[in-house]
């Protein structure tokens, strides 16, 4: 085919026909040109230069759809990891804002129990400090009334000092004598 087409076209040569002169005569340069033109196409075609040179295009086509083919193939294994990087970003964000959740919930259930121990502690020591007190209000009672009877007794003493004579102050170590004695037995 490709035969075919060099030689009409070499045959059909506009300028070969238009030449003044004998067109078959080495004289005329068209027609040399015309003959050293289908010898390179013949020394070509004999060296079988058009199927090497097809032969190289199919063999650079084969590279070119093998480059392809592995291009498509790190195109797809590339969205594929991008999709996966990007799937882990969003688990690996909600487990940080699940982890974050927690340990908000967390510290507000620690407050809650800080705040509720010290609620029980300052109860504790305000159970502590009335307990200290009313003992204390007890201790002073009684003291205050020991004082009373101190003085009292203190009081009776001497009341009695006065009006007791000796005879009264015999009758009574008598009487209290007599009193111990039936007590013991």
């Amino acid at each position: 085919m490709i035969r075919l087409i060099v030689l009409a076209s070499a045959l059909g040569a506009g300028p070969a026909l238009a030449a003044s002169g004998p067109f078959l005569s080495l004289g005329n340069s068209d027609f040399v040109v015309l003959l050293a033109f289908i010898a390179f196409v013949g020394v070509l075609l004999y060296a079988k230069v058009p199927g090497m040179l097809g032969g190289m295009l199919d063999k650079r086509a084969e590279t070119i759809r093998t480059e392809l083919e592995a291009a498509r193939a790190l195109r797809e294994e590339a969205n594929s990891l991008l999709a996966s990087y990007e799937r882990k970003s969003r688990e690996v964000k909600d487990q940080a804002d699940r982890i974050v959740t927690a340990a908000r919930a967390d510290a507000l259930a620690a407050a809650d129990a800080a705040k509720a121990e010290i609620a029980r502690s300052v109860a504790r020591r305000l159970a502590a400090a009335e307990d200290q007190i009313a003992q204390a209000e007890a201790s002073a009672i009684r003291a205050v009334r020991e004082q009373a009877v101190a003085v009292a007794v203190g009081a009776a003493g001497e009341v009695l000092a006065r009006q007791m004579t000796a005879d009264s102050a015999s009758a009574l170590i008598e009487e209290s004598i007599a009193e111990v004695g039936k007590r013991l037995n």
